[in-house]
C-alpha cells in the first residue's frame, strides 16, 4: 500500500506578508485561487494505490488543514492527522508517521513523504516517478527525488549521484549539499553530477524505522514513547492523533536529511522529469502570473504608468505606479512590502526584525481564521476593539467568559443564536446584545448561511488571552 505523507507547515518568510506564522505558506491562495496545500492534497488522492493520506501538521493549523482537505478532495477519501504541540523538523514528524502507517497498514507499506508547499503541475510525470521509486522503495531503499538543475541557484539543496544515473533514471546517492553559493552551485550544474533536492522521499515504514534505528536510535525512541502515549480519535473516514506534548517537545529539533540521509548507505536517487516549484520567494509567485507588454505582473486592481518588471500583488485596494522598475510591491490589510526585485531571497530579514521586536505581523494578519469562522480587526485604539466576526452555518464558538473586557455584538447578516448566562435568545439583521466582563456566553451560527456581526469590545486590555472557556466543540484549551 502506498500512503502520502503530507508536511505542512513551513513559516514561508520570503513571502511575507502573505505568508505568516499563523497562515503559513501552504495556505497562501495562488493566482489561479487554489492553495498549496489543496494542490498536493489532489496530487496525493491521485497517486495509483493510495488510500488512505497522512498529514502532520501543527495542532492550530488543524481546523484550517482540514477545510482546505475537504476543498480539495471532498469527504471520501480517508485522511489522517498527525497534530503536532510545537515544532520539532521534518525528523521527529516522518517517524511519527512512520509509526503510525507501520502500525494502521503493516510495515511493508510505503510512506511517500510530500512537502505541503511545492507546486508540480504535471502530475502524469510525478506519478512515473513515483512509480519507479516505490519499485526501488520495494527493495529496500531510501528513495529521493532530484531535478535537474535550470541555472545555479543557491536557494535549493543539492544531491550528488554516483555513477548509472543517465543510463538507467536513478543511482545511488554519494552526497547531499545545502544551499551552495553561486560559485559552487555553478560548479554543480556544470559537472552533470547533481541534481535539485525537491525534498520527495520514499522507502517502506520498515526500511525508514530500521534506518532511523541505526543512525537516529534516541531520537526514533523518543518519537515511539511519544505515539504511544497519543491517543488516537476515528471517525468515518477521519483519523485524528494529537502527539504528547511532553514527550514529543524533547524530541530533537533536526531535519530528515541531517538525521537519517546524509549518513544511511541505502539512499537511492530517483532523475525526475517533472516541474517543480517550491514557491519559495516572489520571483516564484510572480512566474506564476502571465506577463504584460512591459513585463509587469500582476494580482489585483493595479494601475501600472511607465513601469516595467514590476511584480504588484494586491488584496482589496487600487495600487497605482509611476515611473518604476523592478520593484517587489506586496499589499494586505495591515502590511506592505515595498522591495527591489533583487532583495527578494532577503524578506525574511524583515521578519526577523519583526519577530524581535514583537510586532505581530509577522505572526497574524488582520484577518484570523477560525475553527468556527474567523474574524477581522477593523479599528482599536486605548480601551477598544472593534471586530467583523463571520461565523459558518452551524458552528458555534466556544462557552467562555473575559475578565476584564466587555462586548457588544449587533448582527449585520443572518442569525445569531446568544447565550448569556441562563439565558438564551436568537438575534435577528440589526439587532443586538451587551456581554458584561465576567458573563459567560456563546456565539452560534443557527443558519444555512454566513452569520456577521459588529462585536466592540471595551475594556483596560483586549489580547485575545483574556478568555477562560468552560465548553468547547473544537477541543481547544484556554
Amino acid at each position: 500500500m502506498l500512503v502520502p505523507v503530507v508536511l505542512s507547515g513551513g513559516a514561508g518568510t520570503r513571502l511575507w506578508p502573505v505568508s505568516r506564522a499563523g497562515q503559513p505558506k501552504p495556505f497562501m491562495t495562488l493566482p489561479d485561487g487554489e492553495s498549496l496545500l489543496q494542490k498536493t492534497y489532489r496530487r496525493a488522492a491521485g497517486l495509483a494505490g493510495s488510500g488512505e493520506i497522512v498529514t502532520v501538521t501543527h495542532r492550530d493549523y488543524y481546523f484550517q488543514s482540514r477545510d482546505h482537505w475537504h476543498a480539495a478532495v471532498g469527504t471520501g477519501q480517508p485522511a489522517h492527522f498527525i497534530l503536532e504541540p510545537c515544532s520539532r523538523n521534518t525528523a521527529p514528524a516522518i517517524a511519527a508517521a512512520a509509526l503510525a502507517i507501520a502500525s494502521r497498514h503493516g510495515d511493508q507499506s510505503i510512506v511517500l513523504i510530500m512537502p505541503a508547499d511545492h507546486l508540480i503541475a504535471d502530475a502524469a510525470a510525478f506519478e512515473q516517478a513515483v512509480t519507479q521509486a516505490c519499485n526501488l522503495a520495494e527493495q529496500g531503499y531510501l528513495v529521493t527525488f532530484g531535478l535537474e538543475p535550470q541555472s545555479a541557484e543557491t536557494g535549493f539543496g543539492y544531491i550528488q549521484a554516483a555513477a548509472g544515473l543517465a543510463g538507467q533514471g536513478w543511482a545511488m546517492v554519494r552526497r547531499f549539499v545545502e544551499k551552495p553559493d553561486r560559485d559552487t552551485a555553478q560548479a554543480f550544474v556544470s559537472s552533470g553530477e547533481y541534481l535539485w533536492n525537491c525534498g520527495i522521499f520514499c522507502a517502506t515504514a520498515s526500511t525508514l524505522l530500521s534506518e532511523l534505528q541505526v543512525h537516529a536510535p534516541e531520537l526514533l525512541a523518543e518519537v515511539k514513547r511519544c505515539v504511544d502515549l497519543s491517543p488516537t480519535l476515528a471517525a468515518p473516514a477521519l483519523v485524528q492523533q494529537e502527539l504528547n506534548g511532553a514527550h514529543f517537545s524533547q524530541c530533537a529539533d533536526i531535519s530528515i536529511d541531517y538525521a537519517l540521509l546524509e549518513h544511511s548507505t541505502k539512499v537511492a536517487v530517483v532523475r525526475a522529469s517533472f516541474d517543480w516549484s517550491d514557491i519559495g520567494s516572489w520571483p516564484a509567485v510572480a512566474a506564476l502570473m502571465p506577463p504584460d507588454s512591459a513585463n509587469n505582473r500582476v494580482l489585483g486592481d493595479v494601475l501600472l504608468v511607465d513601469s516595467q518588471r514590476n511584480l504588484v500583488h494586491g488584496d482589496s485596494r487600487l495600487i497605482a505606479t509611476l515611473g518604476v522598475e523592478d520593484l517587489l510591491i506586496v499589499d494586505t490589510a495591515d502590511a506592505v512590502l515595498v522591495a527591489h526585485a533583487n532583495r527578494a531571497q532577503d524578506v525574511r530579514v524583515l521578519v526577523d526584525q519583526l519577530k524581535a521586536t514583537a510586532h505581530e505581523a509577522h505572526l497574524i494578519h488582520r484577518t484570523v481564521q477560525r475553527p468556527w469562522g474567523n474574524y477581522t480587526v477593523l479599528e482599536q485604539d486605548q480601551g477598544f476593539k472593534i471586530k467583523r466576526v463571520v461565523v459558518r452555518p452551524g458552528a458555534a464558538l466556544s462557552l467562555q467568559s473575559h475578565r476584564l473586557r466587555s462586548e457588544h455584538w449587533v448582527v449585520v447578516q443572518g442569525q445569531a443564536r446568544v447565550i448569556s448566562g441562563d439565558t438564551e435568545c436568537v438575534l435577528e439583521r440589526n439587532q443586538s446584545t451587551y456581554i458584561a466582563a465576567g458573563q459567560r456566553h456563546r456565539l452560534a451560527n443557527p443558519g444555512e448561511s454566513d452569520l456577521v456581526l459588529i462585536e466592540v469590545q471595551s475594556g483596560d486590555y483586549l489580547e485575545e488571552d483574556d478568555i477562560v472557556r468552560y465548553d468547547d466543540d473544537y477541543g481547544r484549551d484556554a
